[in-house]
């Protein structure tokens, strides 16, 4: 990586700002190993500070290419730690690999990814990760919905819910549950666009839909991609500025390499 210290740097697609990082390993409840990262804000004596909340992260399909890394996860894990405060937990769900590594066990279609999400909530809460939101996306909403009406979250935000596995009994339950649910569902969606997502997610009175006019499922480029960081970070904590797209402290460039320059462009 190439660092930069000039004043007031641009924060570009590949843009690593300061964090501390540290790679994880979660234990489900049937014996699996998962492996994922932590990056927490960066104190002033180099070590993890306390952050002002926690997104726990979990990742698009992995038989279609998602995991820890998709792009929208990864720029969160490089950004929302100096920009925002807050902690991002990413990991590999069952039989998914990265750069990482690969977790164990294999693809069960959602359902044995119960054990996952329920390992990560243990994770931060163990870890005592603060204010803890999940944060799914496509795939991950689904696992969210499912599996995440855990009492230690503090709600969730789906980013391209398809609603294929999530049935109407999930969302009665989370409606049951109780806890926020922030939907932001891009205009082009490949799958469930924001009309007929609020039909849907109506079940759940405390369901906020945002439709994201010109996004698409992948949130592709600069901009998508930064529309979707202010809205975790307005609903996380309420009040916040918006994000600075310059950044006038010490960064770095990360390595581009044909995966990761997936979704990368500056749109």
């Amino acid at each position: 990586m190439s660092t930069h210290t000039s004043p007031a740097t641009p924060i570009r697609s590949l843009t690593v700002l300061p964090a501390h990082r540290e790679d994880v390993e979660l234990h489900t409840a049937d014996g699996l190993t998962l492996v994922g990262e932590l990056a927490r804000p960066l104190g002033p004596d180099g070590g993890p500070a306390t952050p002002a909340a926690t997104l726990v992260t979990l990742h698009p399909l992995p038989t279609h290419g998602g995991y820890m890394d998709s792009h929208v996860y990864r720029k969160a894990a490089w950004r929302l730690p100096a920009l925002a405060g807050l902690a991002v937990l990413r990991f590999n769900t069952r039989g998914t690999s990265s750069p990482r590594g690969t977790s164990g066990g294999a693809f069960d279609g959602g359902v044995a990814e119960q054990f996952d999400v329920h390992a990560a909530i243990e994770f931060a809460e163990f870890h005592d990760l603060p204010r803890r939101w999940l944060v799914g996306w496509s795939f991950g909403t689904e696992l969210a919905l499912m599996h995440g009406r855990d009492p230690s979250i503090e709600g969730a935000i789906l980013l391209s819910p398809p609603l294929h596995r999530a049935t109407d009994a999930d969302l009665d339950a989370w409606a049951a549950f109780g806890k926020p649910l922030h939907v932001l569902v891009p205009e082009h969606d490949d799958y469930l666009r924001p009309d007929e997502a609020r039909r849907r997610f109506a079940r759940v009175p405390q369901a906020e839909v945002v439709g994201v006019d010109g996004a698409k499922h992948l949130w592709v480029g600069e901009s998508a991609v930064r529309r979707v960081l202010d809205e975790v970070v307005a609903r996380v904590l309420p009040g916040h500025d918006a994000l600075p797209t310059t950044w006038d402290g010490p960064s770095t460039t990360a390595e581009t390499t044909a995966a990761s320059a997936v979704g990368e462009e500056d749109a």
